[in-house]
């Protein structure tokens, strides 16, 4: 009697162990892989469409489509950019004309990707004024950090403003101190990298979350993320002047000041000899955000 009861034990337990095993496999769904990824490409040149390869902006934007695909990521030039919505804009300052690896991703249910790849042929022609080279790098290297002393150092507008802090100006005060923004540096070097020193945290949209990895963690207050963990990272920097703009890029994840996503292109709105205020577009394409920088 005693061993008819342990093995009805045993098989009351395979049979629980066994069905959870079958509910946690119906949670988890099919897995279906995207197929016929398409890739178009428009060439762009002042803010209008133009033909192959472009009159001289650099300025690409690849849309991706693919059947069963729910979100989307583009390697361009050893850059990853996250565009869920299939689209994404990208400036090329390689002077010249030439031919280019563009690789679209998409994603489907259960992590299941497939991927296509294409070439593109670009024609650049801008070369960054001399004035502009000096400010940024001082001929070698130069570190900046947002000018919390001056008013209007951090604001927002709608897209396209023409000025900084249209909606929301920021005083001539670091009222955003205590939010990871103000200890950061930015780091320029003449050889096209860049470092961003975090001091270990970071402020941005919430979106950050999801975009740039980490923990997790930082404090919410509304629709910001204040002093999320983050490490010192390096990339590269471009220079161009899409539609006579001069424009300042960062590969990858790269950002100033407050993490918006986007393209993480930032127009030069004014400069002087020791710093600069820059536009940029989030990545919901809601605001122009603004901020000010100064050497350090």
């Amino acid at each position: 009697m005693k061993n008819l009861k342990y093995y009805l034990g045993v098989f009351t337990l395979m049979a629980l162990v066994f069905f959870s095993c079958q509910e946690d496999d119906i949670a988890v769904g099919d897995v279906v892989a995207p197929s016929n990824i398409q890739i178009s490409v428009t060439y762009m040149d002042e803010g209008t469409e133009s033909p192959a390869p472009g009159l001289g902006s650099g300025e690409v934007v690849f849309s991706a489509t693919a059947d069963n695909a729910i979100s989307y990521h583009f390697v361009i030039q050893e850059q990853t950019k996250l565009q869920s919505s299939g689209k994404a804009s990208h400036i090329f300052t390689t002077l010249g004309t030439n031919t280019y690896t563009v690789t679209a991703v998409a994603y489907g249910t259960g992590g299941a990707s497939a991927s296509k790849s294409i070439e593109v042929e670009v024609q650049a022609l801008y070369a960054p004024p001399a004035d502009l080279l000096e400010m940024l790098t001082a001929g070698s290297s130069r570190s900046f950090r947002i000018h919390s002393e001056v008013a209007n150092h951090f604001g927002l507008g709608p897209v396209g403003t023409s000025r900084l802090g249209e909606w929301w100006p920021n005083g001539g005060t670091p009222d955003k101190s205590g939010t990871g923004m103000y200890d950061d540096r930015y780091i320029f070097n003449a050889d096209g990298t860049f470092t961003h020193v975090t001091a270990g945290t970071v402020f941005g949209r919430e979106n950050l979350i999801n975009e740039i990895g980490g923990p997790g963690d930082g404090t919410q207050d509304g629709a910001d993320i204040l002093n999320y963990t983050y490490a010192d990272y390096s990339g590269t920097w471009t220079l161009t002047a899409p539609g006579g703009v001069e424009t300042l890029t960062l590969s990858g994840l790269g950002f100033i000041g407050y993490y918006i996503g986007g393209n993480h292109s930032y127009r030069i709105f004014e400069r002087s000899a020791n710093g600069f205020s820059l536009l940029s577009t989030d990545g919901n394409g809601e605001f122009d955000w603004n901020f000010i920088l100064i050497a350090d």
